[in-house]
């Protein structure tokens, strides 16, 4: 995690590797920016853009949800951060190395899982050109197994009503 920087200093040698690369790609190390790349690089969570909105209200009280959203689009853009698609929007995730998902139908919670090789499947003569593939594994993290809870036939703990 990147360590928290007092108001009116100048970056320190811990914010250099990181700076570096914001202007290795024509971006500046704000401070705004800094504290969402902490948010998002100090969790586990894939957190949301509203997350992290949250997170960086409690050190920049007014700082607003548009910039947070502008700039963690542009860190996905950069290479920085990764950006995930989900049914319920967009969700970031700080870890870079290659790895796949295991996302809890229950709770929604995303866990990183460690990459298999996959051998590419045969494609026809169409063109195709394999970039990337993304896995993603779907199913009960431990503590939704272990609360019990019935599960509605969208894959969501049903609560009784």
């Amino acid at each position: 995690m990147i360590p928290k920087k007092k108001k009116g200093v100048r970056s320190g040698p811990d914010d250099a590797p990181l700076g570096a690369a914001l202007r290795a790609r024509g971006l500046r190390l704000t401070h705004p920016r800094r504290i969402i790349l902490e948010v998002v690089l100090g969790t586990d969570v894939h957190p949301s853009a509203a997350f992290v909105h949250a997170e960086v209200r409690r050190r920049l009280p007014r700082v607003s949800l548009g910039t947070v959203y502008r700039n963690l689009r542009r860190l996905a853009a950069e290479g920085l951060v990764q950006e995930r698609t989900e049914p319920e929007g967009l969700r970031f995730d700080g870890n870079l190395a290659p790895h796949d998902h295991f996302t809890c139908v229950a709770c929604g919670r995303v866990f990183d899982v460690p990459r298999r090789r996959v051998a590419p499947p045969p494609l026809p003569a169409s063109g195709l050109q394999i970039l990337s593939h993304r896995t993603e594994f779907l199913g009960r993290c431990g503590a939704c197994r272990r609360s019990g809870l019935p599960l509605t036939p969208h894959g969501r703990h049903c609560h009784g009503r």
